[in-house]
């Protein structure tokens, strides 16, 4: 999706003049430097901080703005995502094999959410979130685009957005995107109540990625541009398996980098569901800890099931049924997701329904 994404940048012809115009503006007054901001208060507008030389047709990073991908991505109802980090010049990442990077002050960590635009190929841009690494900690921002496509906005409580598309399976889609408040932010970016970056970590970021200069592993672009220091020997290196990739990985590796990515940023020691004993990250191998045959200890109606994992029976684990489920307060995860991923919740019943063992009864 990033490469066809990246290719549609090149697609300058059928620009109409106020288009072209409006594409060059945005980047118009940054040439080739971004404008980072280590405090606050923070720009208004997403174009004042000259992460972009263009924006239309596609994003086009300014010099310094590094392109990246993660292995299994989080689910957020479908939307394209597109990222980019930024640091200040001379300065790099702290290599970590596990957990996210040690970044610089001054880092800038861009995500934007798009959505396809039926009948065309073009897609619309709904919202760039900014993680930005301040003097005293990491500060996220949610940047809402018009609907003209030329400026993000920053916004502390963005409004709901009404959705429309097709997905590539032909199925319509039509439900209303909601995108977490400044607050929200915290309760999946936080571990010992401090925030911090989630996706880019090392077992994620090692993958090939199509630049414009040709493909390249991530960690070693990163290593060679100077923005990641202590990088050991490719064999050296964790890689999570792409959840819908059988060729990267078991069924049980798939599994465990979908709930990797999708629940372990709370459900770990530490993070916002660290209270109820499940830690569903890639590294975690205890089953007892996987939610097997255990009891729930959050709120939400569960109707008559038991256990969270009930292996070889996924439509009596209540994993399942938070996933199938779009209601407040039963729907997992809690934020970020308004539609159910099926095809990620048959993952999830392939693996359950392949565990071994039996739960017993409560007593």
């Amino acid at each position: 999706m990033i490469q066809r994404f990246v290719r549609r940048s090149v697609r300058w012809l059928g620009l109409s003049c106020a288009g072209f115009v409006a594409v060059l503006c945005f980047g118009c007054s940054s040439k080739h430097t971004v404008q980072p901001h280590v405090d606050g208060p923070f720009p208004k507008k997403l174009s004042d901080w000259r992460l972009f030389a263009a924006t239309s047709p596609a994003l086009q990073p300014n010099v310094g703005v590094v392109p990246y991908d993660l292995n299994t991505p989080l689910f957020s109802d479908y939307a394209s995502k597109y990222r980019f980090v930024w640091m200040p010049p001379g300065t790099s990442a702290q290599y970590r094999d596990d957990g996210a990077f040690e970044f610089p002050v001054g880092t800038i960590l861009v995500k934007t959410f798009a959505f396809p635009v039926d009948g065309r190929a073009a897609e619309r841009l709904v919202e760039t979130r900014l993680l930005v690494h301040t003097q005293s900690e990491w500060k996220p921002l949610s940047y809402i685009w018009n609907d003209a496509q030329t400026e993000a906005s920053l916004e502390t409580v963005p409004d709901p957005v009404k959705i429309k598309f097709n997905s590539a399976s032909g199925k319509h889609h039509v439900f209303t995107y909601i995108i977490p408040n400044a607050n929200e932010c915290h309760e999946c970016h936080d571990n010992q109540k401090v925030l911090l970056p989630i996706g880019p970590k090392a077992r994620n970021l090692n993958k090939d990625f199509t630049y414009a200069t040709g493909s390249e592993n991530q960690l070693e672009h990163w290593a060679r541009v100077g923005y990641l220091r202590g990088l050991p020997a490719s064999a050296s290196r964790p890689r999570t398996a792409k959840w819908d990739d059988p060729v990267s990985g078991t069924l049980d590796d798939r599994a465990r980098a979908y709930l990797d990515s999708n629940c372990a940023h709370c459900h770990q020691p530490g993070g916002q569901a660290g209270y109820t004993g499940v830690d569903f990250r890639s590294a975690q191998r205890e089953t007892a800890r996987q939610g097997l045959c255990k009891p729930p200890n959050s709120a939400g109606a569960m109707g008559a099931l038991r256990f969270d994992l009930v292996p070889g029976h996924p439509g009596d684990s209540i994993l399942i049924y938070r996933l199938e489920s779009v209601a407040p307060k039963v729907s997992m995860p809690a934020l970020s997701r308004d539609v159910v991923h099926e095809e990620g919740v048959q993952l999830l019943r392939e693996w359950i329904a392949a565990l071994p063992g039996n739960c017993p009864a409560l007593r």
